[in-house]
């Protein structure tokens, strides 16, 4: 199995984000602009898993497949271009594909 294609999948992203002070400020408009946002996630290939408001460091967690990393970097760009948010992008490697990626590892 090729790692980050799991069963013909699309690789998947979490994508962490914070208000800026332009996006707190405006918050009452966030559920539309979130609408949008995943309206152009879609467009550009990508596939919403979930989406969360959370407690914490962040404001808001995102996790979606995506057709590649340049798309969803693409895409995140996006995003953070409109000023509402700052992200954080990380890559995630399911359970089935992470004993392949152990057997990368080299031999001691």
């Amino acid at each position: 199995m090729e790692i980050g294609k799991e069963r013909g999948r699309m690789p998947k992203y979490i994508v962490m984000m914070k208000l800026t002070e332009q996006g707190g400020k405006d918050i009452r408009n966030a559920p539309e602009r979130i609408e949008s946002a995943n309206k152009l996630f879609q467009k550009m290939g990508g596939k919403e898993i979930g989406f969360y408001m959370v407690m914490g460091e962040y404001d808001y967690i995102g996790i979606g497949e995506c057709p590649s990393d340049e798309v969803a970097t693409a895409f995140v760009l996006a995003l953070s271009s409109a000023g509402n948010v700052k992200t954080t992008t990380l890559k995630a490697f399911s359970k089935e594909e992470i004993p392949g990626i152990f057997k990368m590892l080299p031999k001691s």
